[in-house]
């Protein structure tokens, strides 16, 4: 090709290689590289071509983008139109990097404001503990049972509030630690590693689900750089079949009304988080422990729980003129009056107890 948009289009074309040939020290999950290439394809499918169907560089200007994005925001959610707002920020700054463009037009081009995220829970008090005991139970309806697996994946998500893509990428080597003092290596968001503290307890729930999968793969060498979990053919979990596992738990345990809409392993996530929060922890201790980017975001599952605000609006003595006039019988006033609601259990001491007698109940 000779022609100067021939040529620009081919540097398009070579130039989103080299973008993810320079984001390979960023160790993205295929997820997230999945999602970046889509966020490209669907701006540059939205540029007007030249008569041979190309797009060049010189394309990328702010009045182009932005014609772009507003024809991608009639189609689209605002957190999708924010990611590949991000996605093309991030490109653009590459080829700036590499001298290829002068400036990088995106910050003349309009994005959504993101509200911070709602953290959203699995509801009622039980659930986990529920979630895990239907674990335990062959479903009726299975193809190819396999509770050991099943109790396995949900009780690594609720002890440790993986990310799909983080507990995808397990691999056996990533249990480390003596007894007493395990962990769970992994690599989160922008490729910045992270360990989680568990307790003896689901490496327990673990190793049984590792036998079980030794005796259905007899043939298949488990090794350290092995994938953690596998499907019902030995193959490593695919995120369509982890939210296939979740889904189908949650509909054998019978809380699948629990979930809020939209949030399916993620709600396992912020259980966690959530639970910490309850438990006392500080919105530090969660951003280093679920991996957050912004303390913001950690300090919002806090604010979700407002416990301490809880017992300091319970205190006001006008609780104690309420309950007076209410008499003893008035059940509800008086236990919001006393504002002494204890603290609960930590919650990894609490789910690794249950999880202690879900594995005894496995094994027999």
């Amino acid at each position: 090709m000779t022609s100067a948009e021939s040529t620009g289009a081919i540097e398009v074309d070579a130039l989103v290689e080299q973008f993810f040939a320079a984001r390979r020290s960023m160790k993205d999950s295929p997820h997230t590289t999945a999602a970046y290439r889509r966020d490209l394809a669907a701006i540059l499918s939205l540029i007007d071509r030249d008569r041979d169907g190309h797009v060049s560089v010189e394309q990328f200007t702010a009045r182009v983008l932005g014609d772009a994005f507003g024809a991608f925001a009639g189609t689209h959610a605002k957190a999708s139109i924010t990611r590949c707002w991000s996605t093309w920020n991030q490109f653009l700054t590459f080829l700036v990097g590499e001298g290829v463009l002068a400036g990088n037009a995106m910050a003349a081009v309009p994005r959504p404001r993101r509200r911070p995220g709602v953290p959203k829970p699995l509801q009622g008090e039980d659930t986990p503990e529920v979630l895990l005991r239907a674990a335990t139970q062959p479903r009726a309806n299975a193809r190819n049972p396999w509770p050991e697996r099943d109790l396995a994946v949900l009780a690594t998500l609720l002890v440790s509030g993986l990310r799909s893509a983080e507990l995808l990428s397990l691999t056996v080597a990533s249990m480390t630690g003596s007894p007493g003092e395990r962990r769970i290596r992994v690599v989160g968001k922008g490729g910045k590693p992270r360990s989680v503290p568990v307790e003896d307890a689901l490496d327990d729930v673990i190793n049984s689900y590792l036998a079980s999968r030794r005796v259905r793969f007899p043939a298949t060498r488990i090794g350290a750089r092995s994938a953690l979990f596998v499907d019902t053919r030995g193959e490593p979990l695919q995120r369509g079949g982890l939210r296939y596992l979740v889904d189908q738990a949650m509909r054998a345990a019978g809380v699948g009304d629990r979930r809020s809409p939209g949030a399916l392993v993620h709600a396992l996530r912020h259980t966690y988080a959530t639970r910490l929060a309850d438990d006392g922890a500080t919105a530090s201790e969660i951003m280093a422990l679920l991996g957050h980017a912004s303390l913001t975001t950690s300090q919002a599952y806090i604010d979700s729980t407002a416990v301490e605000q809880r017992r300091s609006a319970a205190a006001n003595r006008t609780y104690r003129a309420i309950d007076g006039a209410g008499g003893a019988e008035s059940g509800p006033v008086a236990l919001k009056a006393s504002g002494t609601a204890e603290k609960g259990v930590p919650f990894r001491r609490d789910s690794t107890d249950e999880i202690r007698g879900l594995l005894a109940r496995v094994r027999t």
